[in-house]
């Protein structure tokens, strides 16, 4: 038996390629995205009392890595890249049915054209589609006592420090987005390099909004070296 779904909406996000985007939903609270609903599902009555909760699940789909299909082993980035554990005792892209469940922060409900809802802290692609959106229940929902395995805690931080040509560049950003310098720290902060990376002399890049954000790490500290208008498509 197969089943056939179709998306109700679509994201709109800063983190325009999978590099760079946090590893789970939370960890980068600065990041702003928009669910835009699709007909028929952006009538406002579909979002009705919607604005009365704090928080979200998003139920989506890894477009981009569905092709490359599954394994049922998977390495996840906290055990070094290394070690393996099946792909249902993880939060890999890579699984059976392609789809991802993220429970994100609701900043807002609009509806005065279609309908609309402001997220922060979610860890989705610009263009994800949505298959469902569901109210967040704390008091069934929050289970402090729950054991977490091999991701029991936080990922640890690195410094974020600017160069001073890059903080140049970001006074000089024409009209940016509100929370930029925030949203580029916090996505450095996690280090979006693979795990089995470790080279003190590479610069890589992130791309944030219209924005390549070149740094590299060493020592525990990821440096900003300069900040990349893209053009726009």
């Amino acid at each position: 038996m197969t089943y056939t779904f179709e998306p109700v909406g679509v994201i709109r996000s800063p983190y325009r390629e999978k590099f760079g985007i946090p590893r789970q939903p939370s960890l980068v609270d600065a990041a702003r995205l928009t669910l835009e609903l699709l007909p028929p599902y952006n009538h406002p009555d579909c979002v009705r009392g919607l604005e009365a909760f704090s928080h979200v699940w998003i139920q989506f789909v890894f477009h981009q890595t569905m092709a490359r299909g599954w394994q049922p082993l998977v390495r996840p980035p906290r055990l070094g890249g290394n070690a393996k554990v099946g792909v249902f005792a993880s939060r890999a892209t890579h699984r059976p049915n392609p789809i991802g469940l993220s429970l994100v922060e609701l900043l807002a409900v609009e509806t005065d054209d279609g309908a609309r809802l402001r997220l922060a802290g979610a860890d989705l692609l610009d263009g994800t589609p949505v298959l469902d959106v569901k109210p967040y229940i704390p008091f069934v929902e929050a289970r402090p006592e729950a054991r977490g395995g091999f991701v029991d805690g936080p990922p640890p931080q690195l410094d974020v420090h600017w160069s001073d040509a890059a903080l140049g560049q970001l006074a000089a950003l024409s009209d940016p987005p509100a929370g930029l310098a925030a949203l580029i720290e916090q996505v450095l902060a996690q280090d979006p390099r693979p795990a089995y990376q470790d080279d003190p002399a590479r610069i890589y890049g992130v791309v944030l909004h219209q924005y390549n954000i070149r740094f590299n790490i060493h020592a525990g500290r990821a440096e900003i070296l300069e900040i990349q208008t893209l053009a726009q498509n």
